[in-house]
């Protein structure tokens, strides 16, 4: 019978079990969010109390850049994520700031590789996240990230927009990060059902003209479509204005 240990699914809840488990010297078959945990015959799930008592004698011992490591392994798609964090963590723990050098080590391996896809994809859409301005005086976009990242673009974007309001949904999770020129705030469908998300007249003026000259700047004997996609993949198209006709007739 497996043990899955279960946590919260905040960063901060899987961070303070993971070394409340090392301290404790257990060895996880899993661990799993109560989100993602599905009851079975097989697995024994274990809600292990996390002690900060625990955390705070540790937390000294890792280095910022493995604290960044293991955050943007939480934000990745890997099913095993948590597993990854856990041997990470705890190599680090023995071989201190030579961790990075350990490429004999599959978890140092995987957690590099699922660090740098997180990285990579969030670096991409800092660049293809398209807003548009809404009628009551904010900017909205839209996005279908492979990971979870809309906390690494909402702070991208927070630096770049400080005195403007915004709105960045994650469509594939329905999750929305809302700035108000202020603070940050994750939300759910249900907290912003009251918010009129409809394009203000000069949004909808500037995608028309936009798309005019998008079309009117293109060499349609040069159309290269795979060099296209090589710069702008096309799982982004769907929220691209210029894209739009483009996406409509591949699908």
């Amino acid at each position: 019978m497996n043990k899955i240990y279960l946590y919260g699914g905040s960063f901060n809840s899987l961070w303070i079990l993971v070394f409340t488990l090392l301290h404790l010297n257990i060895k996880p078959d899993d661990i799993k969010s109560y989100e993602n945990y599905t009851e079975n015959l097989i697995d024994e799930a274990i809600n292990l109390k996390p002690k900060h008592t625990i955390f705070n004698k540790f937390k000294d011992k890792i280095p910022p850049s493995v604290f960044k490591t293991c955050f943007y392994v939480y934000l990745s798609n890997n099913d095993r994520k948590e597993l990854v964090i856990y041997y990470f963590v705890k190599n680090t723990l023995k071989y201190k700031n030579e961790i990075f050098y350990r490429r004999d080590l599959n978890c140092v391996n995987l957690a590099l590789e699922l660090s740098k896809n997180v990285s990579r994809e969030a670096h991409k859409l800092k660049g293809f996240l398209r807003f548009k301005e809404m009628k009551n005086n904010f900017y909205y976009a839209e996005m279908s990230p492979t990971n979870n990242i809309i906390s690494i673009l909402s702070n991208h974007f927070r630096k770049r927009f400080r005195s403007e309001n915004f709105l960045i949904k994650d469509v594939k999770r329905n999750i929305y990060a809302f700035y108000d020129a202020k603070e940050i705030y994750y939300l759910l469908e249900k907290d912003i059902i009251k918010l009129e998300l409809s394009l203000s007249d000069k949004e909808m003026e500037f995608e028309e003209l936009w798309k005019t000259f998008f079309k009117t700047i293109a060499i349609k004997e040069r159309k290269n479509l795979k060099t296209q996609m090589n710069f702008m993949p096309k799982k982004y198209w769907n929220y691209i204005i210029e894209m739009e006709e483009e996406n409509e007739r591949s699908n």
